[in-house]
């Protein structure tokens, strides 16, 4: 998504927290398109962190324009009898607290604009409930349906709108290399109308519509990106 961003021209700063190698990998690229990039790592569960990569973004950028919120994680799988209550709000504080601190630290800036965006990396997870053991992460994943609704309504008089994306099996992303077997994928393929997974640009490309100046109208929407899989049922067996 970083890298559509870049090649339509824009100025970027990508966070990073534990992929230092592909965050600066992208701001050269950026550099030798002479365009301003930055990369800034933090603990966006931190408040500290989430402020000081806006403001850090604010002064290398001179603005911004949009916000594109992917920060998250399953972490881990865990069916409900398993729940412990640190894990619940370490899950919670990764994918929704986290996305809280950044808005709200970028929303002033945001708003000083006539035409800003803001796109929040929701899941097909939000919607069905997900795997067996992803209940703390649908669950979160739900809210920022919600939270992208709500947020749409409080910033749209400063002309900022707020959509998300729900992406399904997207494979070749570090989330399903971790979390997804090969067997389960393929079982979840296999129910995909389209006949095949999404990949990365696909997600990207989305996102690049939702903060186009083109679709000033949008807001509060969340885009479904799984290949028409919304209303079927997935099948899930641990192995383990």
């Amino acid at each position: 998504m970083t890298k559509h961003f870049i090649d339509s021209g824009a100025n970027v700063a990508i966070h990073y927290f534990s992929s230092a190698d592909t965050a600066n990998e992208l701001t050269e690229y950026v550099k030798r398109k002479e365009q301003k990039a930055v990369a800034i790592s933090g603990h966006l569960t931190k408040e500290a962190d989430a402020n000081g990569m806006v403001e850090k973004t604010v002064e290398v950028l001179c603005g911004l324009d949009i916000l594109i919120y992917n920060a998250g994680s399953l972490v881990a799988r865990k069916m409900l009898s398993e729940m412990e209550a640190d894990f619940w709000h370490n899950v919670m504080d990764i994918n929704l607290t986290s996305m809280m601190f950044v808005t709200r630290a970028a929303a002033p800036y945001l708003a000083k604009n006539d035409n800003s965006s803001i796109v929040n990396l929701a899941s097909l997870a939000g919607r069905k409930g997900g795997h067996p053991g992803s209940l703390v992460y649908s669950t979160s994943k739900g809210a920022i349906l919600t939270f992208t609704r709500a947020l749409s309504t409080e910033l749209g008089a400063q002309g900022v709108r707020v959509n998300a994306v729900a992406p399904g099996l997207i494979l070749g992303t570090s989330f399903h290399n971790t979390h997804t077997t090969i067997e389960s994928a393929a079982a979840t393929t296999a129910g995909i109308p389209i006949q095949r997974a999404g990949n990365a640009a696909d997600v990207a490309r989305a996102g690049m519509y939702l903060t186009s100046e083109y679709d000033g109208f949008i807001t509060g929407a969340t885009f479904d990106i799984n290949g028409g899989v919304y209303n079927r049922f997935f099948v899930y067996k641990n192995k383990n």
